[in-house]
């Protein structure tokens, strides 16, 4: 009996560390991530090189201020990340089977769409199709939902999504949907109240660049308009005072004319219509962007099964792109 706890034990511990390795590898330092683990730096280093241990090879470089992934850590990482994903799923399917969560399904969405999408855009699922989930909603930036979504937390995931923009969901391993469609304008404080012309205008100069309220690293936002900058949009001269990953705080900061800041049209088309906010710029500055949901090719839950299933019959004409990506 002894032995056989000393093996529950020890797998026990492998989860701790497999967890302590998706941490690192994603904040890239051993004090940000021992925090975010909520134990001392001495003791989640001693973790991490007991994995290393264990697996027989360095997993990261500590030759600079940053602890980036071997060749042998990137290797590494998907597998632990399926790993994980498999032990959550795992816990919640046996956790169905006990009737303790069968019918609750859990979202991780942007603090965005969180607010001023999800609410509104699930009561237009339930009225259609006369079903009333059991939700939990859990609202983060979209590094952060994504890394929910990876360890099992969430079951599916709400955000922005761009072409140019990437994210952290495999194809191979998830499937998604487009359940609605947005666009990013940059806008602006008028200059004069009743008077049509921005305070801040794109697209600056070298001299006078604009003045620019930007979203913060791990915004989901923030990589769209990064992408989508660097590959579609003129070219335009900013210099950012301002960074956060709640898009309310920047229209707040654009309103109280602080700068210009790309947000979603439908959460400022009534600012503009009065005209407390205009255009920074015309619309070639504008960014097409959908809503999307994600959610793992793995079966789960019947509740989770039959929410999708609902969703695939409301986006019919969405689901075809859905299943021909099914296929890559």
């Amino acid at each position: 009996m002894i032995r056989a706890g000393g093996r529950i034990s020890k797998h026990m511990d492998m989860l701790e560390w497999f967890q302590d390795f998706v941490a690192l590898s994603e904040t890239g330092h051993f004090s940000r991530a021992a925090e975010y683990r909520n134990i001392t730096q001495p003791a989640f280093s001693r973790r991490v090189r007991a994995l290393e241990n264990w697996v027989g090879a360095p997993l990261f470089s500590r030759d600079t201020h940053r602890a980036e992934l071997t060749i042998a850590g990137e290797q590494f990482k998907p597998i632990v990340e399926e790993i994980l994903l498999l032990a959550h799923v795992g816990r919640e399917l046996a956790r169905n089977a006990a009737k303790t969560s069968a019918q609750t399904i859990h979202f991780a969405s942007t603090h965005a769409l969180s607010i001023h999408f999800f609410p509104d855009w699930l009561r237009r699922i339930e009225e259609r199709t006369s079903y009333r989930a059991i939700v939990n909603l859990m609202a983060d930036n979209m590094a952060g939902c994504e890394q929910k979504v990876l360890r099992g937390e969430a079951q599916f995931l709400l955000c922005q999504h761009h072409p140019s923009a990437t994210n952290a969901l495999n194809p191979r391993r998830f499937l998604w949907l487009d359940i609605g469609e947005d666009r990013l304008v940059p806008v602006s404080k008028p200059a004069n109240a009743g008077n049509p012309q921005p305070l801040y205008a794109l697209p600056g100069s070298i001299e006078r660049p604009a003045t620019h309220l930007a979203y913060s690293k791990g915004s989901g936002m923030g990589r769209i308009i990064a992408a989508a900058r660097a590959i579609d949009a003129p070219t335009a001269w900013l210099s950012t005072i301002f960074t956060s990953h709640v898009v309310a705080v920047l229209v707040a900061m654009a309103r109280s004319g602080r700068g210009l800041a790309w947000v979603p049209l439908s959460l400022v088309d009534h600012c503009l219509a009065s005209g407390e906010l205009v255009r920074a710029g015309d619309k070639q500055w504008d960014i097409p962007i959908t809503t999307r949901i994600f959610r793992s090719r793995m079966r789960q839950s019947p509740a989770v099964e039959q929410f999708w299933k609902m969703l695939l019959s409301v986006y019919q004409d969405r689901a075809v792109r859905s299943r021909s990506f099914d296929r890559l």
